[in-house]
């Protein structure tokens, strides 16, 4: 069955390809399930190929499909790497990709450019595909690069809105950056190694001086701090929400964002011999796990409410790389891929009900119009804020126990960050659903639950919530942590764990007593004293109002860097570009006509002329034979 793994990105691809040539020309219900049952496909295909490798006692196996690159040394073949690593990715790519397509095809129902979605979705998971599957850099890169484009043509799906458009720009232009530190790790990566596949590359790793393993380490770093929303390279993520919701959940939950932490644990190698790169991969996790967590205390709009909770939980993860847990992060990737789709698409759903609106200062009271909705985004919020039993707990007080032993004030700020999290996410809930409803008459009139295509994926997602903290239960509790044992046969460990039965349950009882005093303390506020956003800034307090614009992150950088940029350019433009450079083309062309106007008087039209001038030039020919 393993050989068969072409097929699992092949089926999006033809997808994307039908659908692409012909999706205009099909009804929307035929675009939709094509796009849906290329996705299924995959999924059954990556079901058997997990399973075979799981019951397998060879974990890692290379497919080669064709030689691709055979340049002088440079010799680089179409390979997929299979392994538990990207069978895990797979399921996640291909299983909760479907559930958004088929959540989809309800949300975008009414949409004038529904198969056109419909072909970006499939390409998007097809570029993913590629991106775990590959057996060396390169195709990673490939993978990386395509699923930065599918990201600026979902983003800015609705491009007759420019501000979409922005926001699809600003995102392509800031993954530019951490792209290029990605590319430059690569080549350093050819330069050392004379190859950029991971089995040559790994195996020779440690005969390569510990700098340049650094070095190769905060490059490829770099691409993952872009494309997985780290700071500094964050903005471009909460600005992602201009797209329709069901592209912010396979952005926050299936694909892209999750693409950092995949490169980086398969590059772990790196990571555990450079300890000033995982160093500053923690600290750069920790600081935007907290520094993501408090901007969102304050949003209103309930997309950016979640798009800010990815980039707090991403930090968690990359916190947990930083140490050397790499199981533990990639296990808190698979619970939150379940929950933050489960929270995205239930947000999609609420404003669906409410009409386009996205502020949730303009809602509550929705629990009765929108029941399952409201069941499954409790579910997921109860997840997220890392409350018993559910999957969030789990991968969270597992990363945080691993954080504890390598540095009690990374700890600390991680679990600051976890705090935050149930209070903003709870915060949410009560304003969303509880209270009364604050909208307008028209609004409240039309209030109703979602289609089955958009609830069914909802109920499951949550049912994967509910029971997804299985897949990595503690160890100490005595039962089988399936996540790290099917990981460790491709994962360095730095060092085992020492931490003691009764730290790991003082730690377990600390981070749940912590959640819900949080979320008791949301509850008096916004349930018992009722207090709500401030509808004008001059309502708020200074410090509130900076938390609210986000501390003006954006704006510094537009200060710092696009307007000297804009200044830069228009200099080059009125300087350079009109006077020297136009001047040099106008001028060419100026001397060109001038030229051609002389030489026009040659033609006289009179035979003598000709004859007289045919005579000169035979005599000059003449001459400089002879004087040569």
């Amino acid at each position: 069955m393993i050989k068969l793994i072409g097929l699992v990105p092949l089926f999006p691809l033809i997808g994307f390809l039908i659908n692409g040539l012909f999706g205009k020309k099909m009804s929307k219900s035929m675009s939709g399930t094509i796009a849906c049952i290329s996705v299924l496909a995959s999924f059954i295909v990556a079901v058997l190929i997990f399973m075979e490798v799981s019951a397998s006692q060879q974990k890692s196996n290379v497919v080669e499909l064709f030689s691709w690159i055979n340049s002088g040394t440079l010799k680089i073949p179409f390979s997929f790497l299979v392994d538990p690593l990207s069978c895990l990715f797979l399921l996640i790519i291909t299983g909760i990709g479907f559930l958004i397509h088929v959540y989809s095809t309800g949300y975008m129902h009414e949409d004038e450019g529904f198969s056109r979605f419909f072909t970006y979705l499939n390409l998007f998971i097809f570029f993913m595909l590629l991106l775990v599957l590959g057996n060396n850099y390169l195709i990673m890169f490939v993978g990386w690069e395509g699923v930065g484009l599918c990201s600026y043509l979902l983003i800015g799906f609705w491009f007759k809105n420019d501000a979409y458009n922005k926001a699809a720009n600003k995102a392509f232009i800031m993954n530019r950056i951490g792209d290029l530190g990605f590319l430059l790790g690569i080549i350093l990566i050819f330069v050392n190694f004379g190859s950029i596949t991971f089995g040559e590359v790994f195996g020779k790793a440690a005969s390569v001086p510990t700098a340049t393993v650094t070095a190769i380490a905060l490059l490829l770093f770099v691409g993952a701090m872009g494309k997985s929303a780290q700071l500094p390279l964050y903005t471009w993520l909460p600005d992602a929400m201009a797209g329709p919701t069901p592209v912010s959940a396979l952005i926050h939950a299936a694909t892209m964002v999750t693409a950092g932490i995949y490169m980086v644990v398969r590059s772990n190698v790196f990571y555990s011999i450079s300890e000033t790169a995982s160093e500053f991969v923690a600290v750069v996790g920790a600081l935007t796990a907290l520094f993501a967590a408090v901007i969102a205390l304050l949003q209103t709009d309930i997309k950016k409410v979640l798009a800010y909770s990815t980039v707090s939980q991403l930090g968690l993860m990359f916190l947990a790389l930083g140490v050397g847990a790499y199981s533990s992060a990639v296990f808190h990737v698979t619970t939150h891929a379940f929950f933050k789709a489960l929270l995205f698409l239930g947000a999609g759903s609420v404003i669906h009900a409410m009409g386009g609106e996205q502020n949730i200062s303009k809602m509550g009271g929705l629990k009765k119009a929108l029941p399952i909705t409201f069941l499954t985004m409790l579910i997921g919020t109860i997840a997220i804020s890392g409350v018993p039993p559910f999957a969030g707990f789990f991968s969270k007080d597992e990363i945080l126990a691993h954080v504890y032993e390598h540095s009690l004030l990374l700890w600390f700020v991680g679990s600051i960050a976890s705090a935050g999290t149930a209070f903003y996410m709870f915060r949410m809930l009560y304003l969303t659903f509880y209270g009364k409803f604050r909208g307008t008459h028209e609004q409240e009139h039309h209030l109703h639950e979602s289609p089955k295509s958009m609830t069914i994926p909802l109920m499951v997602l949550a049912a994967l919530t509910v029971f997804g903290g299985l897949l990595g239960m503690p160890e100490f509790w005595g039962m089988k942590n399936w996540m790290s044992e099917n990981l460790d046969p491709i994962i360095i460990r730095k060092n085992p764990s020492i931490l003691s039965h009764d730290v790991e349950w003082g730690l377990m009882t600390t981070a749940v007593i912590v959640a819900l005093c949080t979320i008791g303390f949301a509850y008096q506020m916004f349930m018992k004293y009722k207090v709500l956003p401030a509808e004008k800034e001059a309502d708020m307090k200074p410090f509130q109002r900076i938390i609210f614009h986000k501390f003006y992150v954006d704006e510094f950088y537009d200060a710092i860097i696009r307007k000297p940029l804009d200044a830069i350019s228009q200099v080059f433009y009125k300087f350079f570009d009109k006077q020297i450079l136009d001047g040099i083309v106008n001028g060419t062309g100026d001397v060109t006509k001038w030229s051609a106007s002389q030489l026009r008087n040659l033609q006289t039209g009179r035979i003598g002329f000709y004859i007289m001038a045919m005579v000169v030039g035979i005599i000059t020919i003449l001459f400089f034979s002879l004087i040569k």
